[in-house]
Protein backbone atom coordinates (compact mmCIF):
# COMPACT_ATOMS: atom_id res chain seq x y z
CA UNK A 1 0.00 0.00 0.00
CA UNK A 2 1.18 3.81 -0.50
CA UNK A 3 1.92 5.05 2.72
CA UNK A 4 0.96 9.37 3.60
CA UNK A 5 3.74 10.62 5.58
CA UNK A 6 3.94 13.73 5.98
CA UNK A 7 6.97 15.87 4.22
CA UNK A 8 7.82 17.66 7.49
CA UNK A 9 8.15 14.51 8.97
CA UNK A 10 11.73 13.89 9.58
CA UNK A 11 13.94 11.07 11.49
CA UNK A 12 14.64 12.36 14.64
CA UNK A 13 17.95 12.45 15.49
CA UNK A 14 20.12 10.16 17.65
CA UNK A 15 20.80 11.73 21.14
CA UNK A 16 22.72 9.18 23.64
CA UNK A 17 23.34 11.41 26.43
CA UNK A 18 19.94 12.79 26.60
CA UNK A 19 18.43 8.98 26.31
CA UNK A 20 20.74 8.43 29.37
CA UNK A 21 19.74 11.55 31.49
CA UNK A 22 15.87 10.36 31.25
CA UNK A 23 16.52 6.72 31.49
CA UNK A 24 17.83 7.98 35.01
CA UNK A 25 14.68 9.35 35.89
CA UNK A 26 12.92 6.26 34.65
CA UNK A 27 14.82 4.58 37.04
CA UNK A 28 13.94 6.75 40.08
CA UNK A 29 11.08 6.62 39.46
CA UNK A 30 9.27 3.39 37.84
CA UNK A 31 6.18 4.49 37.22
CA UNK A 32 7.14 7.56 35.43
CA UNK A 33 5.90 6.71 32.23
CA UNK A 34 6.67 9.58 30.13
CA UNK A 35 10.37 8.72 30.11
CA UNK A 36 10.01 5.64 27.95
CA UNK A 37 8.56 7.85 25.00
CA UNK A 38 11.54 10.78 25.30
CA UNK A 39 14.25 8.04 25.54
CA UNK A 40 12.58 5.99 22.28
CA UNK A 41 12.92 9.15 20.01
CA UNK A 42 16.50 9.59 21.90
CA UNK A 43 17.81 6.22 20.27
CA UNK A 44 15.16 4.93 17.68
CA UNK A 45 16.47 7.53 14.86
CA UNK A 46 14.59 6.08 11.19
CA UNK A 47 13.75 2.84 12.31
CA UNK A 48 10.02 3.80 13.15
CA UNK A 49 9.87 4.60 9.19
CA UNK A 50 11.16 1.43 8.41
CA UNK A 51 9.05 -1.15 10.39
CA UNK A 52 5.98 1.04 9.30
CA UNK A 53 7.03 0.05 5.22
CA UNK A 54 7.67 -3.66 6.26
CA UNK A 55 4.59 -3.96 8.42
CA UNK A 56 2.40 -2.12 5.83
CA UNK A 57 3.64 -4.36 3.32
CA UNK A 58 2.35 -7.09 4.86
CA UNK A 59 -1.22 -8.21 4.09
CA UNK A 60 -2.50 -7.94 7.87
CA UNK A 61 -0.28 -4.55 8.38
CA UNK A 62 -2.11 -3.21 5.32
CA UNK A 63 -5.35 -4.50 6.21
CA UNK A 64 -4.41 -2.64 9.79
CA UNK A 65 -3.14 0.29 8.11
CA UNK A 66 -6.56 0.45 5.57
CA UNK A 67 -9.20 0.14 8.85
CA UNK A 68 -7.25 2.47 11.31
CA UNK A 69 -9.45 1.55 13.96
CA UNK A 70 -8.44 3.12 17.19
CA UNK A 71 -7.72 1.18 20.11
CA UNK A 72 -8.45 2.99 23.79
CA UNK A 73 -11.91 2.89 23.23
CA UNK A 74 -12.00 -0.19 22.87
CA UNK A 75 -9.50 -1.84 25.41
CA UNK A 76 -11.42 0.67 28.02
CA UNK A 77 -14.84 -1.07 27.56
CA UNK A 78 -14.50 -3.04 30.41
CA UNK A 79 -18.05 -3.70 30.29
CA UNK A 80 -18.37 -5.11 27.39
CA UNK A 81 -14.92 -7.04 27.51
CA UNK A 82 -16.41 -8.56 30.59
CA UNK A 83 -19.30 -10.10 28.95
CA UNK A 84 -16.67 -12.76 27.01
CA UNK A 85 -16.23 -16.04 28.17
CA UNK A 86 -14.04 -17.02 31.31
CA UNK A 87 -10.36 -17.63 29.64
CA UNK A 88 -10.49 -15.27 26.59
CA UNK A 89 -8.20 -12.63 26.24
CA UNK A 90 -10.54 -9.88 26.56
CA UNK A 91 -11.28 -10.94 30.14
CA UNK A 92 -7.17 -11.57 31.11
CA UNK A 93 -6.78 -7.89 29.82
CA UNK A 94 -9.89 -6.36 31.59
CA UNK A 95 -8.32 -8.75 34.76
CA UNK A 96 -4.80 -7.00 34.29
CA UNK A 97 -5.60 -3.43 33.94
CA UNK A 98 -8.08 -3.59 36.62
CA UNK A 99 -5.89 -5.52 39.04
CA UNK A 100 -3.00 -2.72 38.42
CA UNK A 101 -5.02 0.32 38.11
CA UNK A 102 -4.45 1.07 34.61
CA UNK A 103 -6.43 2.24 31.64
CA UNK A 104 -5.57 2.68 28.11
CA UNK A 105 -6.13 6.49 28.13
CA UNK A 106 -3.76 6.67 30.57
CA UNK A 107 -1.29 5.62 28.34
CA UNK A 108 -2.45 8.06 26.05
CA UNK A 109 -2.08 11.21 28.83
CA UNK A 110 1.33 9.98 29.48
CA UNK A 111 2.25 9.75 25.68
CA UNK A 112 0.47 13.78 25.26
CA UNK A 113 2.92 14.92 27.90
CA UNK A 114 5.72 13.69 26.13
CA UNK A 115 4.15 15.46 23.56
CA UNK A 116 3.96 18.79 24.93
CA UNK A 117 2.47 21.69 22.92
CA UNK A 118 4.26 20.14 19.69
CA UNK A 119 1.13 17.63 18.51
CA UNK A 120 1.99 14.99 16.02
CA UNK A 121 0.86 15.72 12.60
CA UNK A 122 -1.93 13.32 11.56
CA UNK A 123 -0.49 10.66 8.79
CA UNK A 124 0.37 7.24 8.73
CA UNK A 125 3.44 6.92 10.68
CA UNK A 126 1.36 8.69 13.82
CA UNK A 127 -1.18 6.10 13.71
CA UNK A 128 1.41 3.35 13.67
CA UNK A 129 3.10 4.74 16.41
CA UNK A 130 -0.45 5.11 18.60
CA UNK A 131 -1.24 1.31 18.01
CA UNK A 132 2.36 0.33 19.08
CA UNK A 133 1.74 2.55 22.17
CA UNK A 134 -2.31 0.76 22.56
CA UNK A 135 -1.04 -2.60 22.37
CA UNK A 136 1.96 -2.52 24.82
CA UNK A 137 -0.38 -3.18 27.75
CA UNK A 138 -2.22 -6.26 25.62
CA UNK A 139 1.54 -7.64 25.13
CA UNK A 140 1.73 -7.56 28.50
CA UNK A 141 -1.26 -10.14 29.39
CA UNK A 142 -0.17 -12.58 26.39
CA UNK A 143 3.78 -12.85 27.04
CA UNK A 144 2.77 -13.29 30.69
CA UNK A 145 5.34 -10.39 31.73
CA UNK A 146 3.79 -8.28 34.79
CA UNK A 147 4.59 -4.82 35.46
CA UNK A 148 7.28 -5.37 37.94
CA UNK A 149 10.53 -4.35 36.74
CA UNK A 150 11.90 -7.54 35.33
CA UNK A 151 8.84 -7.61 33.75
CA UNK A 152 8.68 -4.15 31.76
CA UNK A 153 12.16 -4.80 30.78
CA UNK A 154 11.46 -8.13 29.61
CA UNK A 155 8.52 -7.00 27.52
CA UNK A 156 10.69 -4.17 25.78
CA UNK A 157 13.33 -6.58 25.14
CA UNK A 158 10.69 -9.32 23.48
CA UNK A 159 8.85 -6.68 21.35
CA UNK A 160 11.68 -5.49 19.86
CA UNK A 161 11.88 -8.24 17.08
CA UNK A 162 8.76 -6.41 15.88
CA UNK A 163 9.03 -3.16 16.66
CA UNK A 164 12.83 -2.37 16.34
CA UNK A 165 14.32 0.23 17.56
CA UNK A 166 17.36 0.66 19.72
CA UNK A 167 15.16 1.97 22.51
CA UNK A 168 13.77 -0.72 23.41
CA UNK A 169 16.70 -2.72 24.19
CA UNK A 170 18.49 0.10 25.32
CA UNK A 171 15.70 0.30 28.55
CA UNK A 172 15.62 -3.65 28.68
CA UNK A 173 19.06 -4.24 29.54
CA UNK A 174 19.73 -0.89 31.18
CA UNK A 175 16.72 -1.78 33.49
CA UNK A 176 17.60 -5.05 33.75
CA UNK A 177 21.37 -4.47 34.91
CA UNK A 178 19.72 -1.98 37.55
CA UNK A 179 17.46 -4.86 39.19
CA UNK A 180 20.33 -6.93 38.61
CA UNK A 181 22.65 -4.83 41.14
CA UNK A 182 20.50 -5.28 44.30
CA UNK A 183 19.17 -9.14 42.81
CA UNK A 184 20.62 -12.40 44.90
CA UNK A 185 22.92 -14.00 41.22
CA UNK A 186 20.25 -16.94 42.12
CA UNK A 187 17.61 -15.02 39.87
CA UNK A 188 19.61 -14.56 36.79
CA UNK A 189 17.86 -11.45 35.79
CA UNK A 190 19.68 -10.87 32.55
CA UNK A 191 18.46 -14.45 31.53
CA UNK A 192 14.64 -13.59 31.62
CA UNK A 193 15.98 -10.70 28.93
CA UNK A 194 17.64 -12.78 26.84
CA UNK A 195 14.88 -14.97 26.59
CA UNK A 196 12.03 -12.39 26.15
CA UNK A 197 14.24 -11.28 22.92
CA UNK A 198 14.37 -15.20 21.79
CA UNK A 199 10.46 -15.61 22.47
CA UNK A 200 10.05 -12.22 20.64
CA UNK A 201 11.79 -13.71 17.35
CA UNK A 202 9.54 -16.98 17.40
CA UNK A 203 6.78 -15.45 17.78
CA UNK A 204 3.89 -13.56 15.35
CA UNK A 205 3.74 -9.57 15.93
CA UNK A 206 0.59 -8.27 17.53
CA UNK A 207 0.85 -5.36 16.10
CA UNK A 208 -0.47 -7.39 12.78
CA UNK A 209 -3.88 -8.84 14.77
CA UNK A 210 -7.33 -7.92 14.48
CA UNK A 211 -7.80 -6.86 17.90
CA UNK A 212 -11.42 -7.02 18.45
CA UNK A 213 -11.33 -10.79 17.37
CA UNK A 214 -8.47 -11.25 19.36
CA UNK A 215 -10.07 -10.16 22.42
CA UNK A 216 -12.64 -12.97 22.15
CA UNK A 217 -9.66 -15.52 21.74
CA UNK A 218 -8.83 -18.05 24.06
CA UNK A 219 -5.60 -16.92 26.15
CA UNK A 220 -4.30 -20.25 25.87
CA UNK A 221 -5.09 -20.47 21.86
CA UNK A 222 -4.30 -17.10 21.33
CA UNK A 223 -0.72 -17.93 22.43
CA UNK A 224 -0.09 -21.12 21.00
CA UNK A 225 -1.52 -19.62 17.63
CA UNK A 226 1.27 -16.59 17.77
CA UNK A 227 3.92 -19.30 18.83
CA UNK A 228 4.11 -17.22 22.19
CA UNK A 229 6.39 -19.33 24.53
CA UNK A 230 5.66 -19.19 28.68
CA UNK A 231 8.59 -17.34 29.89
CA UNK A 232 10.55 -19.55 32.02
CA UNK A 233 13.41 -17.37 33.10
CA UNK A 234 11.37 -14.60 34.09
CA UNK A 235 9.27 -16.91 36.10
CA UNK A 236 12.11 -18.39 37.54
CA UNK A 237 13.34 -14.94 38.19
CA UNK A 238 10.54 -13.99 40.05
CA UNK A 239 10.68 -16.38 42.65
CA UNK A 240 14.06 -15.90 43.23
CA UNK A 241 13.29 -12.07 44.31
CA UNK A 242 10.38 -12.67 45.99
CA UNK A 243 12.38 -15.25 48.40
CA UNK A 244 14.74 -12.57 48.72
CA UNK A 245 12.04 -9.85 49.62
CA UNK A 246 12.72 -7.48 46.25
CA UNK A 247 9.21 -8.44 44.88
CA UNK A 248 6.40 -8.42 47.20
CA UNK A 249 3.70 -10.18 44.39
CA UNK A 250 4.40 -12.53 41.80
CA UNK A 251 2.68 -11.62 38.94
CA UNK A 252 -0.82 -13.49 37.82
CA UNK A 253 -0.25 -13.45 34.25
Amino acid sequence: MKLQIDPSRKAPRIRPIKAARHMRKLLADKEDTEQVFHIMECLNGGSGLRKLKEFASTEKGAARMANRRELPEILDDHDTLKKLPAGTVGRAYVDFMEREGLSAAGLVEESEKWWGDNKPVEDDFEYYSRRMRDTHDLLHVLTGYGRDQLGETSVLAFSHAHNGGFGNLFIAYIGARDLAKIAPKSARVMDSVREARRNGRASLPLMEEDIVELLAEPLDEARRRMNIARPEAYKSALRELQADGYIGQLSAA
